[in-house]
């Protein structure tokens, strides 16, 4: 979650949906921010304690977190915006992702019709590193209620575009969008996929599919 009072934004970080090059273009906004010091020492500060003094916005916190800790005149204001991805290609990133970054977690999967079989599993035990792409995205976009309350929602499948939107709406010109966590590991993402597998994830996410009209093709 990336907070700006200066520009008047709140990003919301979904894990996977390009958000590190969003975060990475718009961070240095913060720069000329006039909470920017309070907002790094109190990072630092939950950092250096185990995060245990809850400090400051997590990097992919859901949207009601904001709602909840900020003044309501602030919250309200505020141009709130996200980024969703689809979800068979999502996991297939996560596969990616795990292999390469933590290969620990899934060294006793072989392939990744495993991995989904492992990963959507009701009994397998709660892991951070897994678990923050295996909850529905649109998750990250409600209050309690159930409602969305961002103002925009952007795609991955057209980040660059969607990206530059945000920017307009915000009153910015688009700083440049660098190219961060670019995969060059993997084919099409439904090259993966065998007829049980797509319908395995389309059962488990079929609330992200349904909210953001996603499909298989």
């Amino acid at each position: 979650m990336l907070l700006s009072v200066k520009y008047n934004f709140l990003f919301v970080h979904i894990a996977k949906t390009g958000g590190t090059s969003v975060r990475a273009a718009l961070e240095r906004l913060r720069w000329r921010d006039p909470l920017y010091i309070p907002q790094f020492i109190s990072s630092r500060l939950s950092h250096m304690t185990g995060h245990r003094i809850a400090s400051k916005l997590p990097r992919h916190a859901k949207i009601i977190a904001a709602k909840e800790m900020l003044p309501r005149e602030l919250f309200d204001r505020l141009f709130k915006f996200a980024f969703v991805r689809n979800p068979w290609d999502l996991q297939v990133s996560s596969w990616h992702h795990l292999r390469r970054e933590r290969p620990h977690l899934v060294a006793h999967v072989n392939d990744f019709s495993q991995f989904l079989r492992w990963k959507l599993d009701p009994e397998r035990p709660y892991q951070y590193h897994v678990d923050t792409s295996i909850e529905h995205q649109v998750d990250y976009l409600k209050d309690l209620d159930g409602t969305i309350i961002v103002d925009f929602i952007g795609r991955y499948e057209n980040l660059l575009a969607d990206y530059e939107e945000a920017c307009r709406r915000i009153g910015i010109k688009p700083p440049p969008l660098p190219h961060k966590r670019q995969a060059r590991d993997r084919t099409d993402y439904r090259n993966y996929y065998t007829d049980e597998t797509a319908e395995m994830v389309a059962l488990y996410f079929k609330t992200d599919i349904d909210a953001f009209g996603y499909t298989f093709d």
